[in-house]
């Protein structure tokens, strides 16, 4: 074992975590689960051995974690180009980019994400105020500790499972791993850590904000649309009115014949706007969900949370 080798676990981290400074959080994220999975794993499967024996034995066949840090990065620009929605084409002149959201995949994803998230944002609003509820009045009982870590623990996976359609519909790079819990430790020191963990705070923090974020979100979407398509097309109803094609009960009001083409244009111009809007909207989620969701990889002085 060469004395760059490191003797422990948590040495082995922090030399991948070093490694794999400016790199995405999430990747980070999923890096460091892996490694501390398959160490762990390793470690356990031969207890008579030194730690510092059994990771020089195991380095040498996972990699060290320059050599780890370099296959991450590899990996992840394969896979990003591979999911990564195909580009619409450049366009040269300002009104070409104005309209070019039409042929941008992402604005409709993020449209699609904005009508869903609604349904989502009141069930994790429900489920955080009800946990939060039920632990509190839980902490006086015996059940108290075993039911805040059974909550904690969902919303983690809650969280996994909503940065996966984060991913997909709004394109922010999230985890595709869990934090690794590390070492196993009492119930009581693992109450102390979630608490003292920002994660869990900001997942708390996210599945309340998503319901007041659904509904704003799905009457942006609704009314933005709904508005656009009666402006572009209630001219033409009116011209097809006026012609004796159609027949609407009562009277119909409408301005002059040669201002119905520009309140048509009006309803596509609110239109083109509603999809840019909803495409900045996208992106400004993903960067909340990576920041809320997302814990930032700590540095080497400060101390490890499961």
């Amino acid at each position: 074992m060469t004395a760059a080798t490191p003797r422990t676990v948590e040495e082995y981290l922090d030399l991948l975590r070093a490694e794999l400074q400016g790199a995405d959080r999430a990747l980070v994220q999923d890096a460091l689960y892996d490694a501390e999975e398959h160490l762990r794993a390793e470690l356990a499967q031969h207890p008579e051995e030194t730690d510092a024996t059994m990771l020089g034995r195991i380095v040498a066949s996972y990699g060290a974690p320059s050599e780890v840090a370099d296959a991450y990065r590899s990996n992840e620009t394969r896979v990003q180009a591979a999911l990564r929605t195909p580009p619409p084409k450049p366009k040269h002149t300002t009104l070409g980019r104005f309209f070019g959201v039409y042929s941008d995949p992402r604005a409709y994803l993020s449209m699609a994400y904005m009508l869903l998230a609604l349904a989502p944002g009141i069930f994790y609003f429900t489920f955080a105020m009800m946990g939060l509820s039920l632990s509190a009045g839980f902490a006086i009982l015996i059940i108290g500790i075993p039911f805040f870590l059974l909550f904690i623990g969902t919303t983690r996976v809650l969280a996994l499972a909503e940065g996966r359609i984060v991913e997909t519909l709004l394109g922010t790079r999230m985890p595709r791993r869990p934090v690794h819990p590390g070492p196993p430790m009492g119930w009581m020191q693992r109450v102390l850590e979630m608490l003292k963990d920002p994660r869990t705070w900001g997942t708390l923090l996210y599945l309340l904000l998503m319901l007041p974020l659904g509904l704003f979100y799905f009457t942006f979407v609704i009314v933005g649309i709904v508005c656009s398509l009666a402006l572009t097309i209630a001219p033409i109803v009116v011209l097809l009115y006026h012609a004796g094609v159609i027949s609407i009960d009562g009277t119909v009001e409408s301005p002059h014949p040669a201002l119905l083409p520009l309140v048509s244009i009006l309803g596509i111009v609110l239109l083109t706007v509603t999809l840019h809007l909803t495409r900045g909207i996208g992106y400004l989620h993903g960067q909340l969900a990576k920041s809320l969701l997302v814990r930032a990889p700590r540095t080497a002085d400060e101390p490890a949370v499961a």
